[in-house]
């Protein structure tokens, strides 16, 4: 399955939830928030979110400053 993430084409196995896709970039520390065609999934149905095929995901993290 084909997935655009931050902008990137990335290849995945069909079925992938929102959660392991997370694990698989290596980045579970750092997400905040994560929105699939602009639309923000709760982190509390990242286990269970799966994609469809060309989905667009933002991983967003939050970034401190002054």
């Amino acid at each position: 399955m084909n997935l655009i993430i931050n902008g990137e084409n990335k290849s995945f196995d069909d079925n992938f939830t929102l959660e392991q896709i997370i694990d698989k970039l290596m980045i579970k520390d750092k997400v905040m928030a994560a929105a699939v065609n602009m639309e923000i999934v709760k982190k509390e149905n990242w286990k269970t979110y799966t994609f469809k095929e060309d989905d667009k995901l933002e991983l967003l993290q939050f970034v401190g400053g002054g």
